[in-house]
């Protein structure tokens, strides 16, 4: 979040009448903007995860507390092995280099999905990372890693079950409250970059009633302006929750 990522220009964003409280981010197309360069996939990925500082800058000018960035799904370990092992690798990387700028910047650092697979020291610097930032207000930043909506749901489920709690006494708000993202609001909107139209097994519980934003534009090109027009098209949307609005 330094100033060198600044935009070249200034610009001036008009108010917007309505900000989401909770934002979730797929960012896709990380290998195909690479691919458009002749570069390797993990050059993308690269870009994307150097990306992510100025889209949390954004976040934060914009006045959104609350992101969830989808960075690795509980799938993606079906990818070839180079490729995830130069993820777990970025991600460390990214790790050691960021936390303490987006610290200063007021950032608070959340896990959600299952660290189980991940290896001890890779645990321990996501573990140290929220520590650090536990106590930061200006930006709430849940980065879902080893992430699956459904793997989310079941994990709650047998959290309830081991509790002992009766099925009668089972609530969408006792479910809500074992969920990696208990005590935060449900996502108000979820963006996918590279003109995607599919979920992709993100936040699924949480976004029941969001509102869904797909631009063609891939992750590493995701801008402040870009930002912008997704959260603008969101406070045009008449959001009905199923009812009828009067």
């Amino acid at each position: 979040m330094s100033n060198s990522d600044d935009h070249a220009r200034e610009v001036a964003y008009p108010p917007l009448e309505r900000l989401p409280q909770h934002v979730g981010m797929i960012m896709d197309g990380n290998g195909r903007w690479a691919r458009q360069r002749g570069l390797p996939r993990l050059a993308g990925h690269r870009a994307g995860v150097e990306n992510l500082r100025r889209v949390l800058r954004a976040s934060v000018e914009f006045g959104v507390p609350i992101v969830t960035l989808y960075a690795f799904s509980s799938e993606n370990w079906r990818r070839p092995a180079e490729e995830v092992r130069g993820l777990l690798n970025i991600l460390r990387d990214a790790l050691g280099k960021e936390v303490g700028e987006l610290h200063k910047n007021g950032v608070q650092l959340r896990h959600i999905g299952d660290l189980t697979p991940l290896s001890d020291d890779l645990k321990e610097q996501i573990q140290a990372a929220v520590e650090l930032t536990r106590n930061n207000d200006r930006l709430i930043a849940n980065i879902a890693f080893n992430y699956g909506g459904r793997q989310e749901i079941v994990e709650a489920v047998r959290r309830i079950v081991e509790a002992g709690i009766p099925a009668e006494a089972i609530t969408e708000a006792l479910i809500d409250a074992h969920l990696y993202t208990a005590g935060l609001p449900d996502v108000d909107l979820v963006i996918r970059t590279s003109g995607e139209m599919r979920m992709s097994n993100f936040l699924l519980w949480q976004g029941a009633y969001a509102e869904y934003y797909s631009t063609p534009v891939y992750w590493p090109d995701f801008d402040k302006d870009e930002l912008y027009k997704a959260l603008q098209t969101f406070s045009q949307r008449d959001r009905r929750y199923g009812g009828l609005n009067t």
